[in-house]
């Protein structure tokens, strides 16, 4: 009986020259799944190369909403930034492939999934982590670890097998996209002394000077306006970003800590994901209590670091988003952002979860603080202190 391998299909260089790669080296029969995350394109081009490639079956599924809803959102409500830049562009991408992927393998009786990841990539191992915590049962296949071929040779190899492909000798870009930003890597970025070149930008090339306002409403830490506009969050990322990514925000230029133990320099744009995690944490200041918002912020970084190390379908990823979500009840209510050339900034919130006491926090008429209650407050918090400090604390 053939083979049948579900790969995971970008339609770029390395997953086009794989498809003709697994057929001839595997004799396998290769179904291509492409998933919609929000990278945009031609995806009718995308099936079509796939066949040319060929591939026995390419299929599209339109992931964009679930991507948003079950994967953006998540990560928004945990401010999840890995190394506190990064808002996880191409790590929320994987799993959801991943799960699209086994379903695939699933429905058309393959025995295996492909990816076109290389070995030196964290991309690896979240598709990989990923499949194994879904299918364990599946056979895992990484051509591009085990071809030997050069990005050159791969284009060689593609012109001789009549792929039709994006990329070039010139322009040896890699870019991954979807809905939270847009990762671009290889060609002279990897000096990490040389500035990105303008052109390789997308989301953030500065069209727009005059500053402008924009209103995201939040139900429950999850946005769901602008400027009173409802809107399905897929929608809502793409609007704010490109209202943000106008103004030249959303860059971002990092020398980043891989799972595999290497440093890389790191290009991303993600105007919607920054602009989004800046409002969230706004709304959060004014609606968490104090333990809970200290808390939550020792925890976001161990969230962010999960996702990035492959780890969304784990116990512990999973007894995170249950704390996340139960912080996020009472984050209901509105962040006015103001972007201005580079910059995307809260000048303003309300919420009617507002732990902001007017009375309590002003000092004129109005002040309703009990400040007689403060000397004993002060004395009994720096007690400890005082007593350490008489007995061994001396003049050093």
């Amino acid at each position: 009986m053939t083979k049948r391998i579900v790969l995971a299909y970008s339609g770029g260089l390395d997953t086009s020259v794989a498809v003709k790669w697994l057929q001839q080296e595997l004799g396998a029969e290769v179904i291509a799944l492409a998933a919609d995350v929000g990278q945009g394109g031609d995806f009718e081009a995308v099936r079509s190369r796939a066949l040319a490639a060929g591939a026995v079956e390419a299929i599209v599924d339109d992931c964009r909403e679930e991507f948003a809803r079950e994967y953006c959102g998540p990560a928004l409500a945990a401010n999840a930034l890995y190394e506190g830049k990064y808002p996880l562009v191409s790590s929320l991408s994987r799993p959801i492939i991943a799960k699209h992927l086994v379903a695939a393998a699933r429905a058309h009786g393959a025995t295996a999934v492909a990816h076109g990841c290389t070995g030196k990539g964290n991309d690896q191992v979240r598709f990989e982590v990923s499949t194994r915590a879904l299918a364990p049962d599946l056979e895992i296949i990484a051509p591009v670890r085990v071809w030997g071929m050069t990005r050159e040779d791969c284009i060689a190899y593609a012109a001789k097998h009549e792929i039709p492909l994006t990329v070039s000798k010139e322009k040896l870009y890699s870019i991954d996209e979807n809905l939270w930003g847009r990762a671009i890597e290889c060609g002279e970025m990897e000096d990490p002394w040389v500035a990105p070149p303008q052109d390789v930008y997308a989301l953030t090339r500065a069209t727009r000077t005059d500053p402008v306002e924009m209103v995201i409403a939040f139900e429950a830490g999850v946005p769901v306006s602008v400027d009173g506009r409802a809107m399905p969050l897929a929608e809502l990322i793409t609007r704010v970003g490109e209202t943000a990514g106008a103004f030249g925000y959303g860059r971002i230029d990092m020398v980043e800590n891989r799972r595999v133990g290497i440093k890389s320099r790191e290009t991303y744009e993600a105007p919607g994901a920054l602009a989004l995690v800046t409002a969230h944490r706004d709304l959060e200041d004014l609606t968490l209590e104090r333990d809970l918002h200290h808390e939550k912020a020792r925890l976001e970084p161990r969230w962010a670091e999960l996702v990035y190390d492959g780890l969304w379908f784990s116990p512990l990823k999973q007894a995170l988003d249950a704390f996340v979500q139960s912080s996020q009840r009472h984050v209901t209510g509105e962040v006015r952002l103001r972007c201005e050339a580079g910059r995307c900034f809260p000048v303003g919130r309300r919420s009617p979860e507002s732990l902001y006491d007017y009375n309590l926090a002003t000092y004129d008429a109005a002040d309703a603080f009990r400040h007689s209650d403060a000397e004993g407050f002060v004395r009994i918090w720096g007690l400890g202190v005082q007593t350490w400090a008489a007995r061994q604390g001396g003049s050093g």
